[in-house]
C-alpha cells in the first residue's frame, strides 16, 4: 500500500526474517538497549511466521530501499469487549526519518485497526524519547499516565510460574 510518493507498506514474509531481526537491532541500539536483544533471523522466523504466529510485521520501504518497520500484536479491551492492537515496535532507520515513514506506518496499522473492529491502538514510548513523544502527540496520540507497566522476566518469571495455585 502506497501511502506518500515513494513510500510503500508492505506486510512482511519469511523472507524478511533477517531484515526484521537487523531492524530490530537497530532500534535496540538507538533506545540504548543493544545488550538486552537476543533477536535472531530464526526466532523471528519461527515467531512470526511458524505455525503458530504471536505477531504480525509490516515493511517500510522508501524509493524501493527498506528503511522502517512496525511490528504489532492484538490485545483485548474488556470493557470494550473488542479487541486492541498493540504496537510492539516502531522503528525509521535515520536517514528516512523526516520523510512522512513512521507516519505512513501508524497510519497504515490505524487503517489495520479500524478494519478489524479494534477499539484501541496504543503502544508504549520510552520517557526520555522526547522526539518519538512529540511526534505521536502531534498525530492525536495521548499519553496514559495512569497506568503503570509491570512485567516479570527470567528467574522472576520462572518463580512465579513454579507458584501453586494454593
Amino acid at each position: 500500500m502506497t501511502i506518500r510518493t515513494g513510500i510503500n507498506i508492505r506486510p512482511a514474509t519469511p523472507a524478511d526474517s533477517a531484515l526484521i531481526a537487523t531492524l530490530i537491532r537497530e532500534l535496540a541500539e538507538y533506545e540504548k538497549l543493544l545488550h538486552e536483544c537476543y533477536v535472531t533471523a530464526e526466532n523471528i522466523r519461527h515467531s512470526l511466521f511458524g505455525s503458530k504466529p504471536h505477531a504480525e510485521c509490516v515493511i517500510a520501504e522508501r524509493h524501493g530501499s527498506s528503511v522502517g518497520f512496525a511490528l504489532f500484536f492484538h490485545n483485548y479491551s474488556t470493557f470494550l469487549a473488542k479487541p486492541g492492537l498493540y504496537l510492539e515496535d516502531l522503528f525509521v532507520r535515520p536517514a528516512a526519518r523526516q520523510h512522512g515513514v513512521g507516519k505512513a506506518l501508524l497510519a497504515h496499522l490505524a487503517q489495520l485497526a479500524v478494519a478489524r473492529g479494534c477499539g484501541r491502538f496504543e503502544w508504549s514510548v520510552l520517557d526520555w524519547n522526547a522526539p518519538a513523544i512529540a511526534f505521536y502527540e502531534s498525530l492525536g496520540a495521548r499519553a496514559q499516565r495512569e497506568w503503570t507497566i509491570y512485567r516479570v522476566t527470567g528467574e522472576a518469571l520462572a518463580q512465579l510460574a513454579a507458584q501453586s495455585a494454593t
